[in-house]
Formats: structure tokens, C-alpha cells, sequence
């Protein structure tokens, strides 16, 4: 199963793989008691989930001590892979239903990720500032954009500047009209070449 994250990501070190291999029966354990992947859906944790997730380390190579929001996390994507791709940076898990924030806290828990901070928070109550703030397909980006406006850090870590990055799919023409000058959209289908994610986006909007 965690072949295909090998298949694109063949540098993992020993414990990465044993984090990425535990991730199989830990999220069909919790699925089965909180919903948190679509019942139909988790067979295919690791194409769907955990490699979608991983999209954004082929964009961006976050460095040591950036800070990162995963903005809506559910039972932990983009977050959790993340997290275990890049130990060095620090990421905080935010969630307004509590127990989707349970199922990321109790997954992070049992593979040792000490880089995660889940909390049970909206948006709008996130008063942190982050150099990155990551989403999976919560809202459309310019209420998302208004929301967290105010989290994007100035001081700079990274390559890129600070910035907003979510994965989206389907036609963004309309959401990404108030920021055709400055968003840049990336096929995910450049980076993967499973079936899956073609018609799927990465949009970076720098802060």
C-alpha cells in the first residue's frame, strides 16, 4: 500500500515508512467509529488521501521551523502526511468539529508525530500566525482567502513567499477570478500519473 508513496517519494527514512505503513489500519479503526473518509472511499486511503496530501511537499520543500495551518484538517490531510514528510517544520491541525480533530490527535498520537498540534477550532477564532496555511477543498478560496488573511506570517522562511496553498479540483475559473494576476495553478497530474488526479489543482496564493 505505501508503494505508491515510494513510487514518488523513494528517499523516506526508516521511520517515515513504518509512520506511512501504520496509517492503513489506524484511519479504517477510526473510520469505522467516526466517519471521517467517505465509507466508500477508504480502501483508497493512500492514492485519495495521503499522496492528494502530499501534492503540495511537490511543490514547496518546507525547511526547518516553518509554520504551517492545515485550515479544515477533518481526520488529519493534508496535515498528517506532511507532518511526517517534513518532521523539521511544525504544523497545527484546525477543525470545527471535535471529533474529526480527535481521530488527527489520536492518529498523530499512535505514530509518534510530535511535530502536530490538532485543535478543535474555526477559522475565524485562529488567532496564530503561520508562513503557510494548507486546505483540502474546504470552501472556495476567497472566503477561505478572507478567513485567514490575518495568519499569514511576514517574516520569511522559505523559498516562496508566505502564502495560501490548497488542493482543489473541477473548473476554478470563478474562485480564482479575484486573484488571476498573483495565484499560481499547478496540475497535480504533472507530479502523479494515476488516473485519479487528472482535473485535480494545487493553487499557491502568496500572502
Amino acid at each position: 500500500m505505501i508503494d505508491i508513496i515510494k513510487k514518488y517519494f523513494p528517499n523516506l527514512t526508516a521511520e517515515q515508512e513504518e509512520q506511512f505503513n501504520a496509517l492503513n489500519a489506524l484511519y479504517h479503526e477510526w473510520n469505522a467509529k467516526i466517519n471521517v473518509i467517505s465509507r466508500k472511499d477508504i480502501d483508497n486511503l493512500y492514492e485519495h488521501h495521503v499522496l492528494h496530501s502530499l501534492a503540495i511537499a511537490k511543490f514547496i520543500k518546507f525547511c526547518e521551523g516553518t509554520n504551517v495551518l492545515d485550515f479544515g484538517t477533518g481526520g488529519g490531510f493534508p496535515g498528517i502526511p506532511l507532518a511526517i514528510l517534513f518532521p523539521e517544520a511544525n504544523f497545527k491541525l484546525i477543525d470545527g468539529t471535535g471529533k474529526k480533530v480527535r481521530v488527527a490527535q489520536e492518529v498523530a498520537t499512535a505514530i509518534g508525530l510530535t511535530n502536530i498540534l490538532p485543535a478543535h477550532l474555526r477559522g475565524e477564532e485562529e488567532k496564530g500566525k503561520f508562513d503557510f496555511i494548507v486546505s483540502r477543498a474546504v470552501m472556495p478560496l476567497p472566503d477561505l482567502m478572507k478567513i485567514v488573511k490575518k495568519n499569514i506570517a511576514r517574516d520569511q522562511h522559505n523559498v516562496l513567499p508566505n502564502g495560501v496553498i490548497v488542493l482543489k479540483g473541477g473548473n476554478l475559473d470563478e474562485e480564482l477570478k479575484p486573484y488571476k494576476n498573483i495565484a499560481e495553478k499547478t496540475e497535480i497530474s504533472q507530479w502523479f500519473d494515476e488516473e485519479w488526479f487528472k482535473g485535480k489543482y494545487l493553487i499557491y496564493v502568496p500572502g
